[in-house]
């Protein structure tokens, strides 16, 4: 973000309604690059900022809020090359944390909102930084796959996400008769590298990072292009269900693992803040040996009902939230001068 950029506590109504055009102007273009197009323009972390400097001016203005506010969308409208699929239950975005007070603040809500008297327990899992699925089960068999799109409606790739060996397309007995997993799907860095080295040996366009990779090798629309490619899932929650998987999230969790979903190893669930910020470190001190990308950790209340009553704010839920790492710094060796 420009240093240029008047501090928020000093902007007049005018200067922030300007300002807010042109952050819903600029965030929806890269919001088209990232989603529509596989190919983003700025890094994460610039991405972010934009975002959180919308964020301020409107609960310092929020007369000014704008109809079509970054903060009232997610994602971006589905493409035209496929059908559209409207989502059950809506697909939101997380709202982010970016540092320790941001998380204990997180906490501090839930427990107020609760009417609690000490902290409740979470789940805490990497973020993988992919692109977000939806299967749809009915009576055990796999009937639709859908991405994530504007959160109301996404892109049918059923075809396409038959094609990934991870993926079952029956469950085993048990399962309930409406159940859709949601899910990330990915590509590790090793599976990048290589396919980036055959396209470029073909000829064709390679890819900026592993995340575009598994974005645009899902959303192919011949699925023969998808079954070449090594894409991978895991599965992290659930929509629409006929009957509830659990009683808490890391429960459930361990229910849709039983039903052969992939579930990310490094869930843990935590006692309080204390831990899930230990298992933050952990992750950010591992990540770069994890062979996949992740950009941080979720933390989600681990009771259900607590979930439920809680509910929902604009974009996101009110009991999950996403600890953003710092931006990796590459490292450069000298070896001589």
């Amino acid at each position: 973000m420009s240093p240029a950029l008047k501090d928020i506590s000093a902007l007049t109504a005018d200067e922030a309604a300007s300002e807010l055009e042109r952050l819903a102007r600029e965030i929806a273009l890269h919001d088209r690059h990232y989603y529509e197009k596989d190919a983003p323009k700025i890094s994460d972390a610039a991405y972010d900022a934009l975002r959180a400097r919308n964020a301020a001016i409107e609960a310092r203005f929020p007369e000014l809020v704008r109809a079509d506010s970054p903060s009232a969308r997610v994602g971006a409208r589905p493409s035209d090359q496929f059908a559209e699929v409207v989502h059950a239950l809506p697909k939101l975005s997380l709202g982010n944390a970016f540092s320790d007070e941001d998380v204990a603040d997180f906490a501090a809500r839930v427990v107020k909102f609760l009417n609690l008297k000490e902290e409740p327990a979470f789940t805490a899992e990497p973020k993988i930084d992919g692109l977000a699925i939806s299967l749809r089960y009915e009576n055990g068999v796999l009937v639709q796959a859908a991405t994530r799109g504007d959160g109301r409606a996404g892109e049918n790739v059923t075809a396409n996400i038959r094609t990934l060996d991870e993926i079952p397309e029956r469950l085993p007995g048990g399962a309930p008769e409406v159940l859709e997993v949601r899910g990330e799907v990915y590509m590790s860095h090793a599976d990048f590298a290589a396919l980036n080295k055959r396209q470029e040996a073909a000829g064709k366009k390679t890819y900026m990072n592993p995340r575009n990779a598994a974005a645009g090798s899902l959303r192919q629309i011949d699925p023969s292009v998808t079954a070449q490619r090594p894409l991978r899932v895991f599965g992290y929650g659930w929509g629409e269900v006929s009957a509830a998987l659990a009683e808490t999230q890391f429960q459930a969790l361990a229910r849709l693992r039983g039903l052969n979903f992939p579930v990310n190893p490094d869930l843990a669930l935590c006692a309080d803040v204390a831990a899930m910020l230990a298992h933050y470190r952990d992750l950010d001190a591992r990540r770069a040996g994890l062979g996949y990308d992740i950009d941080g950790v979720v933390y989600k209340v681990d009771r259900l009902d607590w979930q439920a009553r809680l509910g929902f704010v604009a974009r996101a839920p009110r009991w999950a939230i996403a600890h953003k790492f710092a931006a990796a710094q590459p490292m450069t060796v000298l070896n001589a001068i």
